[in-house]
């Protein structure tokens, strides 16, 4: 399989994180902490207000740091400043990421999209990942989002992002013809993707199944946290994204 490296090892989910001992997620201890025991990484990236992709889940302050407000309202330099609560750390770029990887371990950046065709983030993110030498993927749950990863590099390893439909999801943002089943298969293909990445909570299902039985795709699946869903996991993906335990 042409991707082979994108599923050999286990990923990361926000990195080794271990919030109980410190080590919070989407910081630079829990990435040392994946590269040390030899996981592949997973992380988001959100876009602040001069177009830095910042390594951030949250599109607003406050649940792990001091601060509050939306990421895209402050510049990189401003949120690079933000500390962390419980450690000393601060957010980092994309760009610092893949300097401190350093090509060690596989890279996963999932790109947090506000469904507003706005293309600094994938403009950023491509650029950054174009010029990095390791192993690196992006994803979205925003499929125009992933286009224009298409678009702007064509080579980079791109995927969608994916869970079964839930009322008040991020699929309401789409189009209506897009929000369930093959609706969503058919906006997701537009944009070519490689992978996807896909609920635990959701397999097996139709979107998973198909992109992997019929378009032969790799399937990872998130965020799995426990033995069950380990399980679950090795039946029906191709490598697990997970946290909370060592496999």
């Amino acid at each position: 399989m042409p991707l082979d490296w994108l599923i050999e090892r286990p990923v990361a989910h926000r990195g080794l994180h271990d919030a109980a001992n410190g080590v919070i997620e989407n910081t630079a201890g829990a990435f040392c902490a994946a590269i040390a025991a030899g996981y592949a990484i997973e992380t988001d990236v959100q876009v602040s207000a001069d177009g830095e992709a910042m390594v951030h889940h949250d599109d607003v302050l406050g649940r792990l740091t001091e601060g509050q407000g939306r990421l895209d309202t402050f510049s990189a330099s401003a949120l690079k400043r933000v500390p962390f609560r419980g450690n000393s750390e601060h957010m980092m770029t994309l760009s610092e990421l893949c300097d401190l990887i350093a090509g060690r371990v596989t890279l996963v950046v999932e790109l947090k999209g506000r469904f507003d065709g706005d293309a600094r983030l994938s403009t950023h993110v491509a650029d950054v990942l174009t010029h990095y030498s390791g192993p690196a993927a992006a994803m979205s749950f925003d499929q125009c989002q992933v286009m224009q990863l298409r678009q702007k590099a064509p080579a980079l390893v791109r995927g969608i992002t994916a869970a079964e439909y839930r009322p008040k999801s991020y699929r309401d943002l789409l189009p209506r013809g897009a929000q369930h089943g093959l609706g969503y298969i058919r906006a997701g293909l537009k944009a070519k993707p490689q992978f996807l990445a896909y609920s635990v909570g959701g397999l097996p299902g139709p979107l998973p199944t198909f992109m992997r039985r019929i378009m032969c795709m790799p399937v990872l699946t998130w965020t799995v946290r426990t033995p069950a869903e380990r399980r679950t996991a090795e039946r029906y993906a191709d490598q697990m994204i997970f946290e909370g335990f060592r496999p």
